[in-house]
């Protein structure tokens, strides 16, 4: 209620998502926050964040403060809308897990939009394609606590990897992430940026919001390093060339 009653007084024109990611700086970072009921809930906790809860955190806040209204109940509600398909909590599988699917359920429902570069303009700086190959859930159910001995909630999670199947995104590849502006211009203060990954079956690995530092793009994220909420100090070039399996950025604005 405090960080509403905060940014309700922002000026006109604040950007709200950067401001709202900026006072989670220094919140502890803590892995799997939202594996914590046997079944489904709606899990809210601003105290402990991982790069996606930062990012819907910081989203749902954004949503609410533009109501006329913001409460902490319209918070929650708004919580459950990015975060699972269609807005609605539906079972466990009905979470948007991959990011795609999270970036699909929320242009639908007018929250985002994905930035993807011109086709006149050759794309730049989006000249990366990834073909989407998601099967990592379903081919690691051991892996998340509650997949473990579920079929049926295998089977639905391997429903949802097959609608997303070779389906094409565009991305920044890295070898472009060490220019300025004048090649950057698309991404802006408080994009979202989620890191495209090699690894099999995975299409992201790492979510943050980009920040532009002294003409350099920077990644403001959840951090299992720091091990805490950070806006890295490394450029976001640096930063990738230190994790060999990180391809390249997808660009997501909140409308």
């Amino acid at each position: 209620v405090q960080l509403l009653d905060v940014g309700k007084k922002q000026t006109r024109g604040t950007d709200l998502t950067l401001f709202f990611a900026e006072q989670f700086i220094g919140v502890p970072y803590v892995a799997s926050t939202l594996e914590v009921n046997p079944d489904e809930e709606l899990v809210v906790n601003l105290r402990q964040l991982d790069c996606t809860t930062l990012v819907e955190n910081v989203v749902a806040l954004t949503l609410t403060v533009r109501e006329e209204h913001p409460t902490f109940v319209s918070f929650c509600r708004n919580l459950e809308k990015i975060r699972y398909s269609g807005g609605q909590l539906n079972g466990y599988s009905s979470r948007n897990h991959y990011f795609s699917e999270w970036i699909a359920s929320n242009e639908s429902l007018g929250v985002v939009k994905e930035i993807k570069g011109e086709k006149g303009k050759g794309y730049r700086p989006f000249i990366a394609v990834q073909r989407l190959r998601l099967d990592y859930m379903s081919t690691h159910p051991d892996a998340y606590p509650m997949l473990k001995g579920r079929a049926g909630e295998i089977s639905r999670i391997r429903r949802n990897e097959q609608k997303l199947a070779n389906v094409s995104v565009r991305y920044v590849p890295l070898s472009l992430l060490d220019k300025g502006k004048d090649v950057l211009e698309t991404i802006h203060d408080g994009d979202i940026l989620a890191i495209v990954t090699r690894k099999k079956g995975l299409d992201t690995s790492h979510l943050g919001f980009a920040v532009w530092q002294k003409g350099c793009l920077h990644l403001l994220n959840a951090s299992s390093i720091h091990k805490k909420v950070v806006l890295e100090p490394m450029t976001l070039s640096e930063y990738m060339k230190k994790h060999p399996s990180q391809l390249g950025v997808r660009v997501v604005r909140v409308i």
